[in-house]
C-alpha cells in the first residue's frame, strides 16, 4: 500500500508552512511520507486548488482542505 500523503502548496504560502508543521509529527507517527506538490505554474492544479491550498490527498483520492487538525489527519490516514 502506498503511504504517501500529497500536500498541495503554493509559493509564499504561510498556511502551507503551518500545515507542514502539523503534518510532520502525525506522518512520522503513522509511518507515512509527505510529498509536496506545488501548484505554481500548473494551470490545471491552480484551477483545482488555487483558493483552497493547503490541501492534503491520500492515494485513494480522499482530500482534506485547510484548516485541518492532527486528529482529522490521523482519521484520514487510518482509512486509506
Amino acid at each position: 500500500m502506498d503511504k504517501t500523503l500529497k500536500l498541495y502548496t503554493g509559493a509564499h504560502c504561510h498556511l502551507c508552512d503551518q500545515a507542514k508543521a502539523l503534518l510532520y509529527p502525525v506522518l512520522q507517527e503513522a509511518g507515512w511520507q509527505l510529498q509536496e506538490v506545488s501548484i505554481t505554474g500548473d494551470e490545471h492544479l491552480q484551477s483545482l486548488y488555487g483558493v483552497r491550498i493547503p490541501v492534503v490527498a491520500i492515494p485513494n483520492g480522499h482530500e482534506k482542505g485547510w484548516p485541518f487538525t492532527a486528529g482529522q489527519i490521523r482519521r484520514l490516514l487510518a482509512n486509506p
